[in-house]
């Protein structure tokens, strides 16, 4: 089983849109997915719960009790975990310890730049991160077209030295899909499609990292 992570201490940063997006292109694929879900908010939860039959299907873990955290159905190819904004302590370390990777959305803000780097100095400190038994990865989202603020952005990746693994456009269709309990990969109008495309490097570096 692979465990992929969602985390910044950020609010609003797309870690739902992410994990739910995530979790449904795999399923699509006709992997075994289990999305746990550990914020106190229970965004993903609900999310599951408005999913219709005839979706691809996810299984639905409520990770919001530490206590319940690891619990996984046997045979999962997937496990995609939402995790809480205040993410530090032993509960940070209890999830990424159950994780291969942490994907990290960031917003083109300032608050956001700098939320994301305090975060990613604090869990540096966890022994897993520091040892490279987790890779961090930073995916650029909700970004607009000509906005002066992606040039921001750009500086922080350049400052870090990372890349992020790719640049997901703003689009009205994901909160209005959300709210059925679906998410672009439940279609496939040329639409979506387009859309889909910008989230295979995602795919493919968590494919290929963590076959």
């Amino acid at each position: 089983m692979k465990t992929i992570l969602i985390a910044n201490q950020k609010g609003g940063c797309g870690k739902t849109m992410t994990a739910i997006t995530l979790a449904s292109a795999l399923a699509a694929r006709g992997e075994k997915v289990a999305l746990a879900d550990a914020d106190p908010q229970k965004s993903s939860l609900q999310w599951l719960k408005r999913r219709p039959e005839s979706a691809h299907p996810i299984i639905s873990l409520d990770w919001r009790n530490e206590k319940t955290i690891g619990e996984v159905p046997k045979r999962t190819d997937w496990l995609i975990i939402d995790a809480p904004g205040a993410l530090n302590g032993d509960h940070a370390e209890q999830l990424i310890a159950e994780s291969h990777a942490i994907i990290t959305p960031i917003q083109p803000s300032f608050f956001d730049i700098d939320s994301t780097q305090r975060f990613l100095k604090n869990i540096d400190d966890i022994k897993r991160v520091r040892k490279g038994k987790v890779q961090i990865h930073l995916l650029a989202n909700r970004v607009r077209a000509q906005s002066a603020t992606n040039k921001q952005l750009q500086e922080f990746f350049k400052l870090l030295g990372q890349d992020p693994i790719a640049w997901i456009t703003e689009r009205s269709a994901y909160p209005q899909l959300a709210g059925q309990g679906l998410t672009i990969f439940d279609h496939q109008q040329k639409l979506y499609q387009t859309m889909q495309a910008q989230w295979h490097p995602v795919l493919a570096t968590i494919s290929h990292s963590y076959a």
